[in-house]
């Protein structure tokens, strides 16, 4: 039989799984609830079971799996296969995932970070169309980053490469407060939560009529980074001055990239990019205005296309034999 893999992707509410073709082609899939009690002690064990039930289910033997890809939260310790410091698994302390994971399947197991899984992901896929220089941008809860370039995964040398979010994009006195400590960082305007913030600054010195700024007001309505875009779409001038406010800052940012990098690709993936064409064309305006002429004309910016199977693809890739 055809030799197979299996991707984990591990997130704080479910870890999903899934067995794959060593070209990419998801043959079964699934997920199992993250457990953080007992300070993520379960998580592992969780997984392991999981996937040694359903190897027995589908009557698989291990012989023909050429090993287990995860992705994961935290600092990854590539040696030795440890993970810590990923707080919302409830891992502060180091835990020997890589080592558990394969004494309770028998399976060779591969680590990443999260992020970059699903920039392999995407650039083994999905947008990236295999190319060999590729920036994945993530816009959720808060902004990452993962670097494949020249057909690696950059690490950088404490696995910090690629944190895009924490890149510096305001220097002013009133910069917002990032959680990693430092003021301005992309990830305090262009994330999810980012978005709505500044929709709320904006609001109070906004002067003509706008449905965005009433609801803000009146408390009314849940205000999310997907309200703002739709309104947005509707015409509202509050919802577009903010969703232009946040895309200079992600065409500067970007421009960054692409001057320092030159990546055949930037692709934006979380679940702000679920905007599409809205988010994609002003970040594309600015960034070609921004970039000098070689990588104008090298690098393009799309929209991640694989949503929820970017992480599993790319923890998959992680356990492809090497050539």
């Amino acid at each position: 039989m055809e030799k197979k893999l299996i991707g984990v992707d591990l997130g704080g509410t479910t870890a999903k799984i899934a067995i794959l073709t060593t070209d990419g082609k998801i043959e079964e899939k699934w997920s199992v609830k993250t457990d953080i009690s007992d300070e993520g002690s379960h998580i592992v064990r969780n997984i392991g079971d999981s996937i040694n039930q359903k190897l027995t289910d589908l009557k698989l033997d291990n012989d023909i799996f050429y090993g287990i890809g995860m992705g994961t939260p935290g600092t990854i310790n590539y040696e030795t296969g440890t993970v810590k410091g990923a707080y919302n698994l409830n891992w502060a302390k180091e835990q020997n995932v890589a080592e558990n994971l394969k004494s309770i399947t028998g399976l060779d197991i591969h680590l990443d970070n999260d992020a970059n899984i699903a920039a392999v992901g995407e650039r083994w896929q999905g947008a990236g169309e295999g190319s060999a220089n590729v920036f994945f941008v993530t816009l959720g809860t808060g902004v990452g980053g993962g670097i494949f370039a020249e057909g690696k995964i950059l690490h950088g040398a404490k696995g910090a490469a690629g944190e895009i979010g924490h890149i510096t994009v305001d220097t002013s006195k009133q910069a917002y407060d990032c959680t990693c400590g430092k003021k301005g960082c992309l990830e305090t305007i262009a994330s999810a939560t980012g978005i709505v913030r500044v929709a709320k600054d904006l609001a109070k010195s906004f002067e003509a009529e706008s449905k965005l700024k009433d609801f803000i007001q009146e408390g009314t309505e849940d205000v999310t980074s997907k309200l703002i875009f739709d309104l947005a779409a509707d015409g509202d001038k509050l919802a577009k001055q903010v969703i232009d406010y946040i895309c200079f800052y992600l065409g500067l940012a970007c421009s960054h990239i692409g001057n320092m990098l030159n990546p055949e690709k930037i692709i934006i993936g979380g679940g702000v990019s679920a905007a599409g064409d809205a988010l994609l064309k002003p970040i594309q305006n600015y960034f070609e205005g921004m970039v000098f002429p070689a990588v104008r004309e090298s690098t393009s910016i799309s929209i991640a296309t694989l949503g929820n199977d970017a992480g599993v693809l790319g923890a998959a890739w992680l356990a492809l034999p090497s050539e």
